[in-house]
């Protein structure tokens, strides 16, 4: 009990101190727990998104479950009907078992099919009328469709005769009308079912997530109960030939914990109705998102610790000055107890209790810390950028808690290391060591400097070559494991050259003090030869400062050009805000059956050689709601040319240069000159074309010379080279496989032209037209407008939408999001590390101070004194911090190439810097110095520095 008084009065002493170590602690902890917080949250979001874009892009269901089967003959009556009861019940449980709610339920039986004939057939039509059908039932068959002619069936009928709806389709393949008696005769038996449809119904689809479809049109559709009854429970006049289970889930209830449940839930009814009735199968559209989960979890964590781990480096680097400093300040105690006679057990024990009751605190309120860091990184759009988007559904779980105790446990080791250092130092030694400051620290003796810098270079230079085989190969980079090591890299890197500098810089001070120590006032003299006999007592903050700047601004290139690359390589492919193609009519004959055995080749190419097309009014295309500029855009992959006495494959592509100029998306840089000199080159002359410089290059093409082009079935139709162009928007350079420098490799070859001459002098074929959108206007303006004016739209892809699929990619918003909460947490450590640091520091040189004032220093000069130490110290850290930051950035963001397929990343990769990420960073640093500078100035004017000359102060 003694003990325990002894720590809280102690901690209450140093409650200060106490409190910064509690606040890096708690960081920690939130910082651990959030990384399973955020993967478990944005898998989530990421899994439930993928299930929307399927509905969307192909109008399944996401929560459909179907499971069917066939219906083996052979068996005995009794053990068929038990096998189709036990797979009733067994369907029935399916979502029991899946842990998801029904939204709907469909079960579905089918008969054999059967020839069919009216009852009152002429004998002409028993010989040529062909006509099959089943019969065919739906539970809840009056829900499923909607009459939209006749009746619903009489299930109550009694006479023998069956009532059935039909489709149109059907009810026109038996040239019959409604109430018209049909038969089939079992030829076997002799058996005859009449039937008569009363109704002609389609599909009755009133919700989404309702997928019924009249499967078979040729089927006659009966009461459910009614089929039960004479063809399931009975032996009926026909078999039984298709059984299907259909259920429609709640999928927004779908649960990444239960991934594993889902998948073996899937397997158990596929594998279930794998001939136990007949040959059966089960389907479920959200099998194949749910089966990549487990690679993506994995892929995201391993991306998650990589990010982290600056961050957690800065955070153990925190507490462990944090604990150096609290300790230092003690050192005094522990060695007048050692000299006491209490053992170093005694000691680390009080220590061990301390460090127990803070991670216990920090614990405590940790977690919840980190749940409020996931719903930054789900808000981060880019670095320092939030958006108005749905916050992550964030849950505290157990792995949280378990990854925050393994880090508080980590916490307490590092904290507890210089505490075990100070027990070994005996009162004497403690004051040789203060009278000592000047000595090298203890990285620099031990070389960590150079060190860590070997070690990075080695590093950069494997992933540079790695980098070259991937540019050579033309490899997936999917293919080679993410190394944290690329993530990781810059923070050793930064630590090393800062602690180069470092070693330098007290040297440089010397020189600065020495050259000017005959003219220097009291004040910066004192100030300089305070910081050259004590340079390693302001190491901690020096290197602290520098990490923090250094990988701000490395965090600010690595997003921004990750961010930048990808945006610009959907706006390049895409080539403007819409490109969509619209319905052509024409004469091409339709295809003819594939896949028939033995038919002639000849009967096959009946097709002419030129189709003709009728071209759709373009001016419908500008007056589109929310279109701010259109262009006919012509392209054909697969044309030829000659050049000369040499002929190659090229792209063709046709356009409009002035309409062109006003939609086409292209990245300054790429061109040798602007875009639109060329375009203004190209409408001199109808004949003028633009050319590749691969076509330049491998065929000798020059400005000047005539080149002819065409395409299958077309004479040529001659041109002449304008220009040459190393890029154009939608066009990729780039070979399929091998290195473009290679003078092996074909690369693809390009011809732009004028669209008005190509189609006058080749032919009128379909064009895509590509949209610039006004100032501020959705796509869903122009969607709307399409459907309204009945536009037929045989493809869009929309650069807005790509982007923002690409913005919610996880990889994406885990980089983003852990980049910008890693700097934010980089300048709150910062913060209180410069505060903490620098309170101690004065608070340990107010005889220094008393002395000064004693000997007529002002006031006014004291403040002049710390300013020119904070100049020399902080302000110079800062300085170093941005060098070795641009530095690290032109050396390790390019690594980031590693992260696209080297196929196709056109535009080529670049270094995206901004200068607004530069001004946010440094407004971040300045104002977390000017807030620094003004608590200290408050601290200072505070102190009675006068009464510190009194009796026995040494």
């Amino acid at each position: 009990m003694a003990l325990l008084t002894m720590i809280f009065r102690k901690m209450a002493k140093n409650r200060w101190l106490q409190l910064n170590l509690w606040f890096g602690l708690t960081l920690c902890v939130a910082l651990f727990s959030s990384m399973p917080l955020y993967s478990h949250a944005i898998l989530q979001r990421t899994l439930f998104k993928e299930l929307q874009q399927l509905q969307s892009d192909q109008n399944i269901y996401p929560g459909l479950l179907r499971a069917a089967t066939s219906v083996s003959g052979g068996r005995e009556f009794g053990t068929q009907l038990s096998l189709i009861r036990k797979a009733d019940r067994y369907m029935a449980d399916a979502p029991k078992r899946m842990g998801l709610d029904v939204q709907a339920y469909i079960v579905m039986r089918a008969t054999q099919s059967f020839r069919v004939l009216p009852a009152d057939a002429t004998e002409k039509e028993k010989k040529e009328m062909t006509v099959s059908g089943s019969f065919r039932t739906v539970s809840d068959l009056e829900k499923r469709v909607k009459v939209i002619d006749g009746r619903l069936p009489n299930p109550n009928r009694t006479d023998g005769v069956y009532e059935a709806v039909v489709t149109q389709k059907f009810i026109i393949d038996l040239k019959r009308d409604l109430g018209s008696e049909l038969v089939y005769t079992n030829k076997d038996t002799g058996a005859t079912v009449r039937i008569i449809p009363v109704g002609i119904v389609e599909a009755n689809a009133a919700n989404a997530y309702d997928q019924f479809s009249l499967e078979g049109s040729s089927s006659f559709y009966i009461p459910f109960d009614e089929f039960n009854h004479d063809f399931v429970e009975n032996p009926g006049p026909l078999k039984l030939s298709l059984l299907s289970w259909q259920y429609s889930l709640d999928y927004s209830q779908m649960n990444i914990d239960r991934i594993d449940t889902y998948v073996s839930q899937f397997n158990a009814i596929n594998n279930y109705f794998n001939t136990r009735i007949g040959i059966g199968n089960a389907d479920m559209p959200a099998k194949n998102p749910i089966a990549t989960y487990t690679e993506k979890k994995e892929k995201l964590n391993l991306m998650l610790w990589s990010l982290y781990s600056p961050v957690m480096f800065m955070l153990a680097f925190y507490l462990f000055m944090a604990a150096n400093l609290i300790i230092d300040r003690q050192k005094t105690e522990i060695s007048v107890l050692r000299s006491r006679g209490a053992s170093r057990l005694q000691i680390m024990t009080v220590f061990l209790i301390e460090s127990l009751l803070l991670g216990a605190l920090a614990l405590a309120a940790g977690p919840f810390v980190g749940v409020f860091f996931t719903k930054i990184l789900g808000a981060s759009s880019g670095f320092l950028e939030f958006v108005q988007r749905a916050s992550l559904d964030v849950v505290l779980n157990s792995t949280a808690y378990k990854i925050a105790a393994a880090a508080i446990g980590g916490s307490i080791v590092l904290i507890l290391i210089p505490a075990l250092l100070a027990t070994r130092v005996t009162i004497v030694g403690h004051k040789q060591r203060m009278a000592r400051l000047t000595k090298l620290s203890f990285w620099h003796l031990i070389g960590a400097d150079i060190i860590l810098l070997v070690v990075s270079v080695y590093f950069l230079s494997r992933f540079n070559n790695q980098l070259s085989n991937l540019k050579a190969l033309a490899l997936d980079p999917t293919s080679i494991q993410v190394d944290p090591l690329i993530f990781f890299m810059p923070a050793l890197f930064s630590l090393g050259a800062g602690l180069l500098i470092l070693r330098v810089y007290p040297w440089f001070v010397k020189l600065v003090f020495w050259i000017g120590r005959k003219w220097w006032t009291p004040a910066l003299y004192s100030t300089l030869l305070q910081i050259s006999r004590s340079s390693s007592q302001y190491l901690t903050i020096k290197v602290f400062l520098i990490m923090t700047v250094a990988t701000g601004l490395f965090s600010a290139n690595a997003a921004r050009t990750i961010n930048g690359n990808m945006e610009d390589r959907i706006q390049y492919t895409t080539g403007s805000d819409i490109q969509l193609s619209v319905h052509w009519d024409n004469d091409k004959p339709p295809p003819g059956p594939s896949g028939a055995p033995g038919q002639p080749q000849e009967e096959t190419a009946a097709a002419p050689k030129v189709v003709t097309y009728t071209e759709p009014s373009f001016i419908t295309m500008t007056e589109l709601a929310g279109v701010d500029a259109a262009a006919r855009v012509f392209r054909k992959d697969d044309a030829s040319f000659s050049a000369g006495s040499q002929s190659g494959a090229a792209t063709l592509y046709g356009i409009d240069p002035y309409d062109f100029g006003h939609v086409a998306w292209m990245r300054g840089g790429l061109l040798q000159y602007p875009l639109n000199s060329y375009l203004n080159l190209l409408s001199t002359n109808p004949k003028a074309v633009l050319v590749s410089r691969s076509m330049a290059k491998q065929y000798g093409v020059k400005a000047g010379d005539t080149i002819s082009a065409k395409w299958e079935g077309l004479d040529g139709a001659d041109f002449i080279v304008y220009g040459i162009v190393d890029y154009w928007p939608g066009w990729s350079p780039l070979p399929v496989s091998g290195d473009a420098d290679d003078p092996e490799v074909r690369l693809p070859n390009l011809i732009v032209g004028q669209l008005p001459y190509i189609q006058n002098h080749l032919a009128l074929e379909p064009y895509d037209v590509w949209i610039k959108l006004k100032e501020g206007a959705g796509s869903k303006v122009i969607y709307d407008d399409l459907i309204k004016k009945d536009i037929p739209i045989e493809k869009l892809v929309d650069a807005n939408q790509l982007l923002i699929r690409s913005n919610n990619d996880p990889f994406r918003l885990a980089i983003n999001g852990v980049m910008t909460l890693g700097f934010v947490i980089s300048m709150l450590i910062s913060f209180f590390g410069f505060l903490l640091f620098w309170v101690l520091t004065l608070s340990g040189r107010t005889l220094q101070f008393g002395i000064l004032r004693a000997m007529g220093i002002s006031f006014r000069q004291i403040i002049g004194m710390l300013l020119s130490e904070q100049a020399l110290t902080s302000a110079a850290a800062i300085l170093f911090g941005v060098v070795i930051g641009n530095t690290v950035s032109s050396l390790f963001v390019p690594l980031f190439q590693l992260s696209f397929n080297a196929t196709d990343q056109v535009p080529p990769f670049e270094i995206v810097r901004r200068l607004s990420d530069y001004a946010q960073l440094y407004g971040v640093v300045g104002l977390m110095l000017a807030i620094g500078l003004a608590v200290l100035g408050v601290r200072i004017s505070r102190m009675k520095i006068t009464q510190a000359l009194k009796l026995g102060e040494e």
